[in-house]
């Protein structure tokens, strides 16, 4: 036989053997996959049973494929069987060479708009258990027994290796299903597994619509039989979203407590928006972020640890170790952290006293409900609150049975040392707010500036302790009732804004006057000293003396701290040991508001 004849006889054998295919399938399909093959092939391998509302349509062209109509699959309560998963259409592709053998062999399959119904458990939502005998089930448990024989290292030789295909789900919708109610987790899903076969590595990429925004995600696993199994497998997941952006790849383990230990990153743009998205907790006050973390974790579903952790928020960035306890009781959250430059007004947005948070279903609460404790320690070479410029910072953030406190023990500015701290006790029937700040051998005129207080503020070196403790939602509330009290001491300087002669000028005149008459001058002092006692929200000087050359100073009267008058009397004499005899001292009272003081002066009487 020539060569061009057998190339006209294999050419002929390839036309019938298409011929056969197209033709035929056809026919077998009706004949031994129709007659419910592809509904028991679904129901084996998934272990739940399948429902089809239509008589599949059977696709030759341009893929060997069964279209399935109104389909569900439903547990197997015997009274009245529960859907799991129902589905418009499913699509799916099957062998063309094991169709012509007779045999059911899926290789992808596609569900339109499926709608997948989990059940609420201790454990969370999960897919009510299928029927033992699903394949897929089967081999979940052989692969649990490789598992439990060889935790460490179990024989992937002796995996079934079925082959398993590729799902892929389009306009899928996610819920949560309860005693006649259920609730949207996630819809519009749109992605596809790809998993050849049980004894293979097999990779997920999806997404959908979580809490309003989109999310994409990524996963794969080297051994996922192993991982559903059990034991610990690779693991690599990646998600994507307006809010967050998230990674992690290492081991992890779904049984018992579950157990990951890996390299995990996050970053969001806004902490705010990050805690709201996932339905935690919202900060009140400024917006906190970005925030960006990476560490590598190790733990479970009750403790996790965040080593050579590196986290960064508004432009900070520290280093150090995070504990995330997730036991009994309130979550917990401690840790160090190492920063070169801290931003103190983001915690103080985080953790302030009157900060309270806004829980998903928009209840305001305070962080003790439905919150976590924290014990943060915070260091820092440099930091800034707002203007304000510090170095060699120590603090700390507390929160737990009630209690919260923000303290930077330690921090050098303007010249010397500064202290502050604020503490929230929410375990009384009100909650009591206390402020405190300690100033030692700081220039007071730098301290003012920064704060924008300049007129009438001292330009010396002093030191100075405040205290006040009241009850209230925000700072003037409790200032307005607040207890505590003020000591200051300053030593050689000025006072702008106050000038001697032109206030012994406009006393003798007789008349008040205001305190802006004087802001030409400037007083020169030697020393001074306060002290006060602050009850109910107003300030009573117990003494106010200050030495300005041969003159003694000294003032009385109530302050209130909150509002805006003034009530003091004064008293301008010679100091005690100037060699002149003392004259009788002129008096004066300073009335008005915090504003606009006026001062009215006079002579007091002559001794008798």
């Amino acid at each position: 036989m020539t060569l061009a004849r057998k190339g006209v006889w294999a050419a002929s054998a390839a036309v019938v053997l298409a011929l056969l295919v197209v033709f035929g399938l056809p026919v077998i399909a009706s004949t031994q996959i129709v007659r419910d093959s592809v509904a028991s092939q679904m129901s084996a391998w998934s272990g739940y049973r399948v429902r089809l509302d239509e008589t599949p349509q059977i696709q030759v062209w341009p893929a060997f494929r069964a279209v399935l109509h109104d389909v569900s699959l439903a547990d197997w309560n015997p009274g009245d069987p529960a859907p799991v998963v129902e589905a418009e259409r499913i699509e799916i592709d099957l062998s063309a060479l094991a169709a012509l053998r007779g045999d059911v062999v899926f290789t992808k399959m596609r569900l339109i708009r499926p709608l997948i119904r989990l059940r609420p458990g201790e454990d969370g939502y999960t897919l009510p258990a299928p029927k033992g005998w699903g394949k897929l089930a089967r081999s979940v448990e052989a692969a649990r027994a490789l598992v439990s024989s060889a935790p460490a290292s179990p024989d992937l030789q002796g995996l079934p290796n079925d082959v398993f295909g590729t799902i892929e789900i389009v306009e899928g919708r996610l819920i949560a299903q309860g005693s006649g109610e259920h609730t949207d987790l996630m819809t519009s899903i749109t992605g596809q597994l790809d998993w050849p076969a049980l004894n293979r590595q097999a990779s997920l990429s999806a997404s959908g619509i979580w809490h309003g925004e989109s999310v994409k995600i990524a996963a794969s696993s080297a051994q996922p039989l192993i991982l559903l199994g059990g034991g610990s497998a690779p693991v690599d997941v990646s998600i994507q979203s307006a809010p967050a952006n998230a990674t992690y790849k290492g081991t992890a383990s779904f049984a018992g407590d579950s157990f990951i230990d890996g390299q995990i990153s996050l970053a969001a743009p806004s902490l705010n928006r990050l805690m709201e998205w996932t339905h935690a907790l919202t900060f009140a006050g400024n917006r906190v972020g970005p925030v960006t973390l990476s560490a590598q974790v190790t733990g479970d579903q009750r403790r996790l640890k965040f080593e050579n952790a590196a986290i960064g928020f508004n432009g900070s960035g520290g280093k150090g170790l995070l504990d995330v306890s997730l036991g009994n009781g309130r979550p917990a959250v401690a840790g160090t952290l190492a920063f070169d430059a801290l931003d103190l007004r983001a915690l103080l947005n985080a953790f302030n006293p009157f900060s309270r948070t806004v829980m998903a279903d928009g209840r305001e609460q305070h962080l003790r409900i439905g919150g976590f404790d924290v014990d943060l320690r915070l260091s820092s070479t440099t930091a800034a609150l707002g203007s304000v410029k510090l170095s060699g910072v120590a603090a700390a953030v507390k929160v737990k049975d009630g209690l919260e406190t923000f303290d930077v023990s330690d921090a050098s500015a303007f010249g010397g040392n500064l202290q502050f701290g604020m503490r929230a006790d929410r375990t009384g029937a009100q909650d009591m707010i206390e402020l405190r700040m300690t100033g030692e051998q700081i220039q007071t005129g730098e301290f003012g500036a920064a704060f924008g207080l300049e007129r009438l503020v001292p330009q010396a070196q002093g030191s100075f302790s405040l205290m006040v403790r009241g009850t209230g939602s925000d700072l003037e509330t409790v200032l307005q009732g607040a207890d505590g009290s003020f000591t200051a001491t300053l030593g050689k300087g000025t006072v702008p804004g106050l000038d001697m002669t032109r206030f012994l000028a406009l006393s003798q005149e007789g008349d008040f006057f205001p305190l802006a008459a004087l802001s030409e001058g400037t007083l020169a002092i030697d020393n001074a000293e306060l002290r006060a006692t602050i009850t109910k929200g107003v300030a009573q000087i117990d003494r106010a003396d200050a030495r300005s050359g041969p003159y003694a100073i000294s003032l009385d009267g109530l302050v209130p701290i909150a509002g805006r008058g003034l009530a003091l009397y004064g008293t301008l004499g010679h100091a005690q040991n100037e060699a002149a005899a003392p004259p009788a001292p002129l008096m004066f009272f300073v009335g008005g508001s915090w504003s606009a003081p006026f001062i009215a002066s006079f002579h007091a009487p002559a001794p008798q």
